[in-house]
């Protein structure tokens, strides 16, 4: 009797063990994974890594696989061949002309499609600054939802100022707010020694497609027209952006061309007073080391104060699987919520998607060790973008090569460079429309090519089937 007891309990507990084995089987198999590939390396990469772990803990049904893929290159190049393969992650980075060819592809999830079906959601949409709506905004329908974006900032050495006369009371003076501002501070923080070779510039900065544009739209101008098929940037208002760097460069020999990293190290190491940058550089130049007084103020401005904002996008890809589409869904609306988009900003300097972040604790805290920082924010009320086409790579690169560097060089008037590059882009453009028309035509052709094929196919395996079926009556 004992012994039979003894073996219904080992029998009871074996049972058991299935049946709670089982069930937590089955809540592994329910937790959807969502595969993320992005470019966040270094201190961004930890702060990306640090919220998506709490993502994961705080979704137990939901688990987002982050995958490093080096730089923005390196992510651009396997998300097409990915694209070919049809074998994209479920989201992923990506810039406002990369997204245009994904949209063509018919390969994106709409976030229209979820901000639907999400009232409560949608209810807070007046919250998000427009300029990242309207970015990845593409024929009326939204795409894309604001990741990383960051503006330019101009970062100044606290120090220099107030040892060269720059500062009121006790306290260094505040940054330049104009063009003009800018050139004499250059002026006066460039130190020379006896034999006239500067010591310390003003300032330094590399061909910059980026700083050209936000140069250009702050004289008054336009890069594109609305259509995005005209340049505009070969205007008055360029010329008087080129005119401002060369001018800086070469009449007044306050700065001088960098590349790379060449700028940044500079300053940091005291031969450079002012730099402008990427609103994240802080988070990199922090974790070298600066040993000075570190300023962070906004651009200098000049008849506007419209600038470029930079940075990615995340898209979610249409797979055909709702659940793990819905998931990834989940993750950008908790990622932008305002306690993470703020913390977000806190811990990468990047902008936070939603006004409301500023009343989140990691940003009131920000603005009260950084008040300066107020007007690095207050720049995306005055933000606009690049223009959101695929050939715009080419066209910023073709900029900066046959245009900036070489009137910065002196080796070509501004005027003639601009016009130049305004009718060679334009020209793509034009080349760009009539492939896409004659790849349309040809995938049509396919198309009707395979639908006969098809139809041919159907009619002879018809006519297998009804001599079949005559040979089955015959016997």
């Amino acid at each position: 009797m004992r012994r039979k007891a003894v073996w219904s309990g080992i029998i009871l507990a074996l049972a058991l063990a299935g049946i709670f084995s089982a069930c937590g089987e089955a809540r592994q198999s329910e937790r959807v994974q969502v595969v993320f590939w992005h470019s966040m390396g270094g201190p961004l990469g930890d702060a990306l890594n640090q919220l998506i772990d709490e993502f994961n803990q705080a979704h137990p049904d939901i688990h987002i696989l982050g995958v490093a893929m080096g730089n923005y290159t390196a992510l651009q190049t396997k998300l097409m061949a990915s694209i070919q393969a049809d074998k994209q992650p479920d989201i992923a980075q990506a810039f406002e002309s990369w997204i245009a060819n994904f949209i063509e592809a018919n390969k994106l999830a709409s976030m229209d499609q979820f901000i639907a079906a999400d009232p409560e959601f949608r209810a807070t949409m007046d919250d998000i600054y427009p300029v990242f709506l309207r970015s990845n905004t593409f024929r009326d329908t939204l795409w894309a939802f604001p990741f990383n974006k960051s503006v330019r900032v101009l970062y100044y050495n606290k120090d220099l100022f107030f040892n060269n006369g720059l500062r009121v009371g006790d306290r260094p003076a505040d940054p330049p707010a104009t063009w003009e501002e800018f050139r004499e501070y250059c002026r006066i923080l460039t130190r020379r020694n006896d034999k006239g070779v500067a010591e310390v510039y003003g300032t330094t900065y590399p061909v910059s497609a980026w700083q050209f544009e936000n140069l250009l739209l702050q004289a008054g101008g336009e890069i594109m027209a609305e259509d995005n098929r005209t340049p505009l940037f070969n205007s008055e208002y360029g010329v008087e952006a080129l005119d401002f760097l060369a001018g800086l460069l070469n009449a007044d020999s306050t700065a001088y061309l960098s590349v790379g990293y060449e700028g940044q190290n500079d300053f940091l190491a005291g031969k450079v007073a002012m730099v402008e940058g990427s609103s994240v550089s802080v988070a990199y130049m922090r974790r070298t080391g600066i040993d000075f007084l570190l300023g962070i103020g906004a651009i200098p401005t000049h008849r506007t104060k419209r600038n470029i904002i930079s940075g990615t996008n995340v898209i979610i890809f249409r797979k055909g699987n709702p659940r793990v589409e819905q998931a990834a869904w989940e993750f950008v609306k908790w990622f932008t919520a305002p306690a993470q988009t703020a913390r977000w900003s806190e811990m990468t300097y990047y902008m936070p998607v939603r006004r409301s972040a500023f009343a989140e604790p990691a940003l009131v805290q920000r603005l009260n060790e950084y008040p300066e920082m107020r007007a690095v924010y207050e720049q995306l009320e005055h933000a606009t973008y690049e223009p959101p086409i695929p050939q715009w790579l080419d066209a910023r690169k073709h900029l900066e090569e046959q245009v900036i560097e070489k009137v910065l060089r002196g080796q070509v008037a501004p005027a003639a460079a601009l016009d130049a590059a305004a009718a060679q882009i334009e020209q793509d453009l034009q080349g760009t429309r009539g492939e896409g028309t004659r790849q349309q035509e040809g995938e049509r052709s396919y198309l009707m090519e395979l639908m006969v094929l098809l139809a041919g196919l159907i009619l002879v395996i018809a006519l297998v089937m009804v001599f079949l079926r005559l040979r089955s009556w015959k016997r």
